[in-house]
């Protein structure tokens, strides 16, 4: 019966001269035949062009380490691939489970104050939010004026508050528009010591009227989307999972 068997599988050489025309997948199933062709499929001879091809700076290692294989080699470099340009996960948190809590204040005395659900904030598909201001007799913003800009995020409930921009200074003599930005900490368990990359935005004209605030990338300095910057806020607004990971 063995004898049979062994006469129907192909030869080895056959195995190789094949194994040159299969994709990466297939080589990985073709290796789960048997001993035999786990070998065949497993040789550096097969791999070698597909690793450089694809993963050239790892191909590269080979010359230092002689003795690692080039199928390691490339499964090494798919997962690192995989990993990288994994798609991020949906938010946990959603747009209409935050609150927008806004104050300028200028001398000591409050301007205006903004209790703001973000669903009814107009926005365009990007982290930036913009409301019209309502106050008194207030006649705008003057240059050199001593001013106080907070704005909170807070959970719906008042479960939970994070605190995207504190600022206290006094605006240029020359400002069109109060232009304010803080960097934002680092979400959920990363170093405080490395930055996060995102500024937390706010603006607001002359006349304080119109209040704008936003996420905004270091890199770019364009506006995150909503999904980023709801993932950024759920590290400060719901519970870590980071443990469960």
């Amino acid at each position: 019966m063995s004898e049979t068997r062994s006469k129907n599988l192909p030869p080895w050489e056959a195995l190789v001269m094949v194994a040159h025309y299969l994709d990466p997948q297939a080589l990985a199933l073709a290796s789960c035949v048997s001993k035999s062709w786990c070998q065949a499929m497993s040789l550096d001879v097969v791999w070698q062009p597909l690793c450089s091809s694809s993963f050239p700076s790892l191909s590269n290692l080979k010359i230092s380490y002689p003795s690692v294989p080039y199928h390691r080699l490339y499964a090494t470099g798919l997962a690192a691939f995989k990993r990288r340009h994994k798609p991020p996960s949906k938010p946990r948190l959603s747009i209409d489970n935050i609150v927008f809590t806004i104050q300028l204040s200028t001398k000591g005395v409050p301007v205006f104050t903004i209790a703001e659900a973000a669903s009814k904030m107009n926005n365009n598909q990007v982290f930036k939010f913009d409301v019209d201001v309502k106050h008194g007799s207030f006649k705008g913003i003057k240059g050199l004026e001593e001013m106080k800009v907070t704005w909170n995020v807070v959970l719906k409930g008042w479960e939970a508050i994070f605190t995207m921009m504190d600022w206290q200074g006094k605006l240029s003599c020359r400002a069109v528009e109060g232009w304010f930005s803080e960097e934002l900490p680092c979400a959920g368990c990363c170093s405080s010591e490395v930055g996060s990359g995102i500024v937390a935005d706010l603006k607001v004209d002359m006349k304080v009227e119109k209040v704008s605030v936003g996420i905004l990338r270091v890199v770019d300095w364009r506006y995150v989307s909503i999904e980023d910057g709801l993932r950024y806020l759920q590290h400060f607004l719901l519970p870590c999972q980071c443990d469960g990971m």
